[in-house]
């Protein structure tokens, strides 16, 4: 092969030049911004020595998966660092529903439906590494372990909302409804509850850690890795076209569809042209960042053990609120997802202030300002929550947009997580990293298995080229 092009070094453009540089292949990674690393990436925030993550924060995937594990990052000065409380979902009157690593905790403060959960979730979590083999490859294939699959299958194939009537408290209702909105998107479809399902199975496995000093400590090891390799990355270089490139034999696509179409232009079939062009964005997100005196003041003080606390109140207003955003309407209470990163990590912090990272979810391409109505609905389950804070930093939807380019309209989930569309990515096939033109590789998280730090589109895609070149 005489060499390889990464366009994007978010984590699967970093995944597919590992898999590549390992092959033996000379491999030069062009970023568009002057930072590498894409979503994953972290640093100082709002008052000296606080840290905040900029987009992706709390890893489970990541946690599970074997191209991660193959970096050895613990050696790398690397830590996984976890909360007593992977997940907290408060309720108005001052109830929680906790979510532990530990599947038998969590049962257990279930109540009558502790048996459920059990059913739904011990196989497959006790199994994991199994499930992943499957799980983390595209969906139309023989599956390795069949019976497994289903019985994960049994809950992300249905509507969120269908098995959420199939448990009979509102604590697991809400529960299991807040995990299924990380699909930002509406959650009354077949398919999307794989997005809960396998973040939940993953936190049974592994937890939901987050990076001990941020998540860029993950990326910027990597990177120093690939560099060891002989990688090379270029910054601050837009690529306008594939051809205005160093010459190579492959090249590999960390981009959203429509850009790849782009890149690629005429040499795309014209079916497979149309297929990326048609490729549809989800809802967005609006993410404040806040730094904070003390702590939130949760009316429910275990809410303040979690990592991550889901706010939308009962399973159905969060079903409510989340068609609501897919139809384009932005509701009065938005379902905000709130990020406690210190809580695992105090390093973060700087002194008595501590960094609160909060996003809600609202339309595709939202024009609006959702500050206040993330504050609100944090003062809602903490009263107080205002007065403590010290400062804000706002990132719109539009800016989400403008800081990564795969967050079209602020669709951080690259690509609506519609059935189709989760499944297949841009286009139904076999081989959903393909883009028509030989030697050319989707590799971004709109492709199988989709969004998440985990890499594993990065490292399918860069698989798939490696078999085409010795082809050749």
């Amino acid at each position: 092969m005489t060499g390889a092009v990464v366009v994007g070094s978010g984590p699967n453009g970093l995944a597919a030049a590992t898999v590549l540089a390992r092959a033996g292949v000379e491999v030069t990674v062009f970023e568009a911004d002057d930072v590498l690393g894409g979503g994953a990436r972290s640093g100082p925030s709002l008052v000296p020595g606080l840290v905040q993550d900029h987009c992706s924060a709390v890893h489970p995937m990541a946690a599970a998966s074997s191209y991660i594990a193959s970096w050895q990052l613990d050696e790398r000065g690397v830590r996984w660092a976890r909360a007593p409380y992977d997940a907290a979902h408060p309720f108005d009157d001052g109830d929680a529903a906790l979510l532990s690593q530990s599947i038998e905790e969590t049962a257990d403060r279930l109540g009558i439906d502790g048996r459920a959960w059990r059913t739904m979730f011990a196989a497959p979590s006790g199994r994991f590494d199994d499930l992943t083999t499957d799980i983390f490859q595209p969906m139309i294939r023989m599956p390795r372990h069949p019976l497994l699959l289903a019985r994960f299958g049994a809950v992300a194939a249905f509507p969120p909302t269908w098995t959420a009537r199939a448990l009979r408290t509102e604590r697991a209702r809400a529960l299991f409804t807040g995990v299924a909105a990380h699909a930002i998107n509406r959650i009354d479809v077949p398919l999307v509850g794989g997005i809960g399902a396998g973040i939940i199975t993953a936190g049974h496995a592994v937890g939901w850690p987050v990076v001990a000093g941020g998540t860029g400590v993950l990326t910027d090891a990597v990177i120093a890795g690939l560099r060891e390799l002989g990688v090379r990355f270029e910054t601050g270089v837009r690529v306008r076209s594939l051809r205005d490139l160093p010459r190579h034999e492959v090249a590999m696509l960390d981009v959203h569809p429509h850009e790849a179409a782009r890149l690629l232009g005429e040499r795309m079939p014209r079916a497979a042209r149309s297929a990326y062009l048609r490729f549809r964005p989800g809802p967005a997100a609006f993410k404040v960042d806040f730094a904070v005196h003390g702590a939130i003041p949760w009316r429910n003080p275990e809410v303040g053990r979690a990592g991550t606390v889901h706010l939308g109140g009962t399973a159905r207003e969060i079903a409510d609120v989340e068609t609501e955003i897919a139809k384009g309407r932005m509701p009065e209470r938005p379902f905000v997802l709130v990020g406690q990163q210190f809580v695992a990590d105090p390093t973060r912090a700087a002194g008595d202030i501590v960094p609160v990272y909060a996003y809600a979810h609202v339309p595709a391409g939202y024009t609006g300002d959702a500050t206040a109505a993330i504050i609100a609905q944090i003062e809602r389950f903490a009263p107080g929550f205002r007065e403590r804070i010290v400062a804000t930093g706002v990132v719109t939807a539009t800016e989400m947009a403008q800081r990564n380019p795969n967050f079209v309209g602020g669709d951080i989930l690259t690509g609506a997580k519609t059935p189709l569309q989760f499944l297949c990515g841009p286009r139904l096939s076999p081989f959903p990293y393909d883009t028509g033109v030989p030697g050319s590789y989707l590799c971004s998280a709109a492709t199988p298995p989709g969004p998440g730090i985990h890499g594993m589109s990065g490292v399918n895609a860069a698989r798939r080229a490696l078999r085409w070149a010795r082809s050749q």
